[in-house]
């Protein structure tokens, strides 16, 4: 889980330290809940807990989610069947190994009118992985300045060693869908 979750350290580091940290919460938790061995959901949750995601997407109900992810969907969103497909692939492809580490899972473009559901889509999204939703109203960020509210300011600006909502936005929440409406 380590190799497939943490991205930012080395095995067998990360591995060890999943483990040795699952051992110290138990160790630290009171006499009368503590366990004589750490289980597979003690893992799950400190590798969920070191990733910064949601257990339920480091669990192993999680296959469970992914095999039903387009039917669910399509049961919420009407009239997206092509998008919704398309969304569930890439993720099934990304959660199986077969994406790129250290990238985006996907980036997908939903173009039409008003209320066909475009915004739902990434809204039921996120609700059934449990993973957080970052929206942002583009519409707000129409102006070229305004964009350094997004992204940060340029070097060599005032507040450039401070990020932009965006970006911080990420780094907090670094496994999430990120919806950028109203362009």
């Amino acid at each position: 889980l380590s190799a497939k979750y943490i991205n930012e350290r080395h095995l067998p580091e990360k591995a060890i330290d999943v483990i040795d940290e699952a051992g110290a919460r138990s160790r630290l938790a009171p006499a009368s809940r503590r366990k004589k061995t750490v289980g597979v959901a003690d893992i799950e949750a400190m590798v969920a807990q070191m990733a910064r995601l949601p257990e339920k997407s480091v669990s192993s109900s999680a296959k469970d989610i992914l095999k039903n992810l387009d039917g669910k969907m399509k049961m919420l969103v009407f009239g997206q069947d092509n998008a919704i497909d398309a969304l569930s692939e890439a993720i099934k492809l990304s959660r199986a190994g077969l994406g790129v580490d250290n990238k985006p899972v996907g980036s997908f473009l939903f173009a039409g009118p008003t209320g066909v559901g475009k915004t739902e889509v990434t809204v039921q999204l996120s609700k059934l992985l449990g993973i957080e939703l970052l929206r942002f109203d583009m519409s707000e960020y129409g102006e070229r300045h305004s964009v350094s509210r997004l992204i940060g300011a340029p070097p060599g600006y005032v507040g450039y060693d401070q990020g932009g909502l965006l970006t911080d936005a990420v780094i907090k929440h670094p496994h999430s869908v990120v919806l950028l409406d109203e362009i």
